[in-house]
């Protein structure tokens, strides 16, 4: 199976340029992605384009990663309503670093087509105005760049902002980026979205313009997924953004969003985020068919997945977590093997959830009060009946019958963090500050 092929069958091929897989068929070769340091990290939506070069490196080719230091600071308007806020330099290297340390948990920089990462600063930052101008701006006509659609979306959109010369000359970067590395780095194909085919189809023809009709330069996008009920995929349920960085999304709540998509989902992206065959997929999916409630394709796409984004050790912590919200009862054991991590990434998935100041603990908070002050009982009375009638209170996994018993600062773990029971379904988490 040919690079191409191995896209589509995949769900990774939107559109190509004529010859492209002909030409990736003749001779090893070389192609890019771009990724804009927006932030420090990338996220989930930024691996549909990454696995692209996953693939291109498997069949044999040199996958190039190239990370926007100078075109981030510009901003693309594919797929804006508005332009985004500008960033300094300052902030734009600290993005710039945390996105190379996540490419290498995707693409191999050893062996005989070793990938190779770029920063278009490094070429952008002696180049002139009057120079750009010069050699790359004339060669794209006004009504060459009026057509993509991305410009004509902001020019006739809702709220009439229109669009900036520097968002609108962003394509010339992106375009400069192609012929650039075409000379540079013997890059013949870009790849990217399909909200990235009208940049990625400027560079195409900025180096026939400048480079003659012969050039051999190739564009493949991928399809924008969305979710069945037409939400963008990448996004949590309160809005949020998948993160790569675990200060951003921890390996738990990564793991948990991969667990509970949907069949039609988790059938659809095991196939872009594994590198599972496709007969081993064609496997796992006719043995999650017999039992769906094993959830055994979710299961096999949140720990491949798991693993390659956060290694082993993130994914123990995801796993261990798992069990241990949804265990039918907690022991005391089980909350003092926690690891401090672990207890910020449960204070932070808690929606019970109190934050009491240090000073409260000097003297010990009466339990039967602060089951009231948090909501677990309607009075005091019930709080008692709770404890020495019903026995369904615990504290840290350990049962508590005793009315009197008072909170402090022994029953804290790392000297922060305590749990508070009432029954299986009531549960709530302190977290001292």
């Amino acid at each position: 199976m040919n690079f191409i092929e191995e896209l589509k069958w995949r769900g990774l091929f939107q559109e190509a340029t004529p010859g492209t897989e002909e030409f990736f068929l003749k001779q090893p070769s070389a192609g890019y992605v771009g990724v804009d340091p927006t932030s420090d990290s990338m996220h989930i939506g930024n691996l549909f384009a990454i696995m692209m070069l996953v693939h291109l490196q498997r069949a044999g080719h040199t996958p190039i990663a190239l990370v926007g230091g100078a075109t981030g600071m510009v901003g693309d308007p594919s797929g804006k309503d508005s332009e985004r806020q500008l960033l300094d330099e300052e902030t734009i290297n600290k993005n710039v670093e945390g996105i190379k340390k996540q490419m290498a948990h995707f693409l191999s920089f050893e062996g005989a087509n070793a990938a190779i990462m770029v920063n278009n600063y490094d070429w952008f930052k002696n180049i002139g105005f009057l120079e750009f101008l010069r050699d790359v701006g004339k060669h794209i006509t006004v009504n060459y760049m009026l057509a993509k659609d991305s410009v004509k979306k902001r020019l006739s959109g809702e709220n009439r902002e229109g669009i900036s010369y520097t968002e609108f000359a962003y394509q010339l970067l992106q375009g400069y980026d192609y012929l650039w590395l075409y000379q540079h780095k013997g890059a013949r194909l870009q790849m990217g979205g399909s909200d990235q085919w009208g940049n990625i189809t400027t560079g195409t023809e900025l180096i026939r313009r400048k480079l003659g009709h012969e050039a051999n330069a190739f564009a493949v996008t991928c399809p924008l997924l969305t979710r069945p009920d037409g939400t963008k995929f990448g996004k949590t349920a309160d809005g949020q953004s998948l993160w790569l960085d675990p200060a951003k999304t921890s390996p738990y709540e990564f793991y948990q969003y991969f667990l509970n998509l949907s069949d039609v989902d988790a059938e659809k992206l095991v196939k872009i985020f594994t590198l599972k065959s496709q007969s081993g997929i064609e496997t796992l999916v006719a043995e999650h068919a017999q039992d769906l409630g094993r959830r055994a394709l979710q299961k096999a796409l949140a720990e491949d997945i798991t693993h390659r984004v956060h290694g082993q050790a993130g994914l123990d912590n995801a796993l261990s977590l798992t069990a241990f919200f949804f265990a039918g009862k907690q022991t005391k054991e089980d909350f003092a093997a926690l690891s401090r991590d672990q207890w910020v990434t449960i204070a932070a998935a808690s929606a019970d959830k109190l934050a009491v100041a240090h000073d409260r603990m000097a003297e010990g908070l009466p339990l039967v009060d602060f089951m009231v002050e948090i909501g677990m009982a309607t009075s005091k009375g019930e709080a008692r009946r709770a404890i020495e009638k019903d026995k369904s209170v615990s504290i840290n996994g350990e049962s508590c019958l005793d009315p009197a018993r008072t909170i402090t600062g022994a029953d804290l773990f790392y000297g922060a963090y305590l749990q508070i029971n009432k029954g299986r379904k009531n549960r709530f988490l302190v977290e001292v500050a």
